[in-house]
C-alpha cells in the first residue's frame, strides 16, 4: 500500500468523523417531521376505567377507550353531551378463551345522567349473553335527545355529564376473575339547533363536568341578585342586633298582652269546681250538720 493510498483513506476517515454530529442532529429532525399519531387531532384511546361513579374515567369529545379487565368488574366512564345532541355508546367486549369458561356469561351496559338517575335506551342491545363457545359480544345503547330543558319530574335527559356502566349480570362463579378487554366508543348526533322544547332555558348544566375530559357543556355564569328596598334590612353588620332587638321587644310585648288577657279579676276569686255557694238562714254543710250541737 503506497503513501498516497494511506493518505486518502485517511482523508476519508476523518471526513466521515466530521459528517457524523450532523447525521445525528439531522435524525431527530427527521423524526420529529414525520406525523405522530396525536397530530391528527383525535386524541388517544383511555386505557383506564373507574371502579364507580366517583372514579369514573372522563372521556374528552371523541375519545375512546379500550381497557383490560376482569370478569365481573364494574367498570365507569363519563362523557359530557349538550343539548340537541344524541349520543350513542357502542362496546365490544372480547371475552376470556373458551378453554377457560365454564358457561355461558351475560354482560349488560348502563347510562345514567348527572343526577345517577339511569336512563332509558330507545335503541341497541343493553343486554348480550355470549355461549361458551363465543369469543365477542357487542352492546350498545342510544339515548334519547338531550333537552335544553324539563320539568324535574319527567327525568328527561339534560345538558351535563353522563355515566357509563359496563358489568357482568350472570356468569359461572369459576369464570369471575378471568382477563377479558372491552373498547368502548361514544358517538352523538345533532347539535343546538335540534334542541326540543323550545321557549325554555337551562340555567346550568345537570352537573357540571369536572376532571380533564367531558367538557363539551358551558357552565353558566352565576347571576347578581336583584336589589330591592328591603335588601339593605337584611344585610350588613348591624342587621343582626337589629333584628335580635326588635324580636325581644315583639315578644315581650306578645307576653303582657297574653297576660292581660287571661289573668282573672281583681277581688273575686274563682269558685271551687261542684262548690254551691251559701244561702241565706239556711244551715251551713258541716260534719255536724243536722246534729242540733252548736
Amino acid at each position: 500500500m503506497t503513501h498516497s493510498t494511506i493518505r486518502a483513506s485517511l482523508r476519508g476517515a476523518v471526513a466521515a468523523l466530521a459528517l457524523l454530529p450532523a447525521l445525528t442532529l439531522a435524525a431527530p429532525a427527521a423524526s420529529a417531521a414525520s406525523p405522530s399519531p396525536s397530530a391528527s387531532g383525535t386524541p388517544a384511546p383511555a386505557n383506564k376505567a373507574g371502579t364507580s361513579f366517583l372514579t369514573a374515567v372522563n372521556l374528552a369529545p371523541g375519545q375512546d377507550a379500550a381497557v383490560a379487565a376482569s370478569t365481573g368488574d364494574y367498570l365507569y366512564w363519563a362523557f359530557g353531551a349538550s343539548e340537541g345532541q344524541t349520543p350513542t355508546v357502542g362496546l365490544s367486549v372480547t371475552l376470556p378463551p373458551s378453554a377457560d369458561r365454564h358457561g355461558p356469561q351475560t354482560w349488560s351496559v348502563e347510562v345514567f345522567d348527572g343526577l345517577r338517575r339511569r336512563q332509558s335506551c330507545t335503541a341497541g342491545t343493553q343486554v348480550s349473553t355470549a355461549e361458551q363457545a363465543t369469543a365477542s359480544l357487542a352492546l350498545s345503547c342510544t339515548l334519547r335527545e338531550v333537552r335544553s330543558w324539563a320539568e324535574p319530574w319527567s327525568g328527561d335527559p339534560l345538558p351535563g355529564t353522563y355515566y357509563v356502566r359496563l358489568s357482568v349480570a350472570d356468569a359461572p362463579q369459576p369464570d369471575l376473575g378471568l382477563a377479558a378487554s372491552v373498547k368502548l366508543h361514544v358517538a352523538a348526533k345533532g347539535d343546538a339547533d335540534d334542541a326540543q322544547p323550545e321557549g325554555g332555558e337551562l340555567k346550568a348544566p345537570l352537573v357540571p363536568p369536572a376532571g380533564g375530559g367531558a367538557a363539551t357543556v358551558k357552565a353558566a355564569a352565576p347571576e347578581e341578585p336583584e336589589d330591592h328596598w328591603y335588601t339593605g334590612w337584611f344585610s350588613g353588620w348591624n342587621s343582626r342586633w337589629f333584628w335580635t332587638l326588635a324580636g325581644g321587644i315583639l315578644a315581650a310585648l306578645a307576653g303582657v298582652a297574653g297576660y292581660t288577657l287571661t289573668r282573672h279579676p281583681r277581688g273575686r276569686r274563682p269558685a271551687r269546681y261542684g262548690s254551691v255557694p251559701p244561702q241565706s238562714g239556711a244551715p251551713q254543710p258541716g260534719p255536724y250538720a243536722g246534729s242540733g250541737q252548736p
